[in-house]
């Protein structure tokens, strides 16, 4: 996420989802990444603190929620989680701490307005179906399988619904008020 936020700022990309906490001063759509409870790919470990230096959101969030450890996010914190192991799901403190989901995303763009939000309403307004083949790949590519990978997606919606922005502004007033 921190390398598509950079690229997003300095203009090489027109659009993106880009991490909620770097969202704040951009052109948005209603589509995000958001997770309302568990979502099994950001997590806090036990033991010495330590950001992950791929998200300024789930950094600012542990934080926000008073927890000490390691963050971990994305394919190995997924990896982590199917195998066993332990620790504590940042979305899943924020949905017991607030009663809300957590937008960990949005997409924002800053060129292409007019076409980004007809797209982001049409993304909105349908059920998709990923491919048989793209599942596998990126599966292959994560080291699950393609049921594990499955089973993941359907903890992630990317409506971000009147709960979600009143989330989002809480969490911004939060990490605002703290960093």
């Amino acid at each position: 996420p921190s390398v598509i936020n950079r690229r997003f700022r300095q203009g090489c990309v027109h659009a993106a989802f880009i991490s909620s906490i770097e969202s704040r001063r951009c052109r948005c759509t209603g589509l995000g990444i958001v997770a309302d409870g568990a979502v099994h790919s950001v997590f806090v470990l036990p033991g010495e603190n330590a950001t992950d230096p791929a998200s300024a959101s789930s950094n600012a969030l542990a934080g926000i929620l008073g927890f000490q450890g390691q963050v971990i996010i994305g394919d190995a914190a997924l990896r982590h989680r199917l195998s066993g192991g332990e620790g504590i799901d940042l979305a899943q403190a924020w949905k017991e701490s607030t009663g809300l989901p957590f937008v960990f995303a949005r997409l924002c763009y800053n060129r292409q307005g007019k076409r980004i939000r007809k797209l982001a309403k049409d993304f909105g307004s349908k059920e998709w179906k990923i491919p048989r083949y793209i599942l596998e790949r990126e599966a292959r590519k994560r080291q699950i399988s393609p049921a594990q990978l499955r089973w993941y997606l359907g903890h992630i919606d990317y409506r971000i619904s009147w709960k979600g922005e009143r989330s989002l502004r809480l969490f911004l007033k939060k990490a605002q008020k703290r960093y």
